[in-house]
């Protein structure tokens, strides 16, 4: 038997701002971000520039969100919780900048993509840098036992 729009069943409908479930971390995420600028940091002066690019554009960050916010409900955000949050970030920032490249798009997020302000080649070197500095978090986080 289907269930009717008055049935006691069906849940109400609400409309959770992502402002509200950022709200018990937004702390959090304002250490989160010098920790991300911190592991994207290079003295290559052209990628310093790109990187400089990608942290002015942030997105909504929901992934480090959500990895802090489990962090939280588990006991605490610790440094092992930035450094998870961080991995996290770099990886899906990497695979966009790819995705790009991949896709020919010429914009993300309403901003100029990568590729379309540095071309190809940069977009790639930029994407394969940010997953080296992902792999190299992870390698050290290992190293300590985080």
């Amino acid at each position: 038997m289907p269930v009717s729009p008055a049935s006691p069943l069906t849940l109400p409908r609400r409309s959770t701002r992502l402002s509200e479930i950022r709200q018990p971390v937004s702390g959090e995420l304002a250490q989160f971000q010098d920790h991300f600028r911190e592991q994207m940091a290079t003295d290559v002066w052209l990628l310093d520039r790109v990187v400089q690019y990608v942290l002015k554009r942030k997105g909504k960050q929901v992934r480090p969100m959500l990895v802090l916010l489990t962090a939280k409900a588990s006991g605490g955000v610790t440094q092992t919780a930035y450094e998870a949050a961080s991995l996290v970030e770099l990886l899906h920032t990497a695979t966009l900048v790819h995705d790009d490249v991949v896709d020919e798009a010429d914009r993300r997020r309403g901003q100029f993509s990568i590729n379309a302000v540095w071309k190809n080649k940069v977009a790639v070197l930029l994407g394969d840098y940010l997953l080296s500095r992902g792999l190299l978090m992870a390698l050290d986080a290992n190293a300590y036992g985080l």
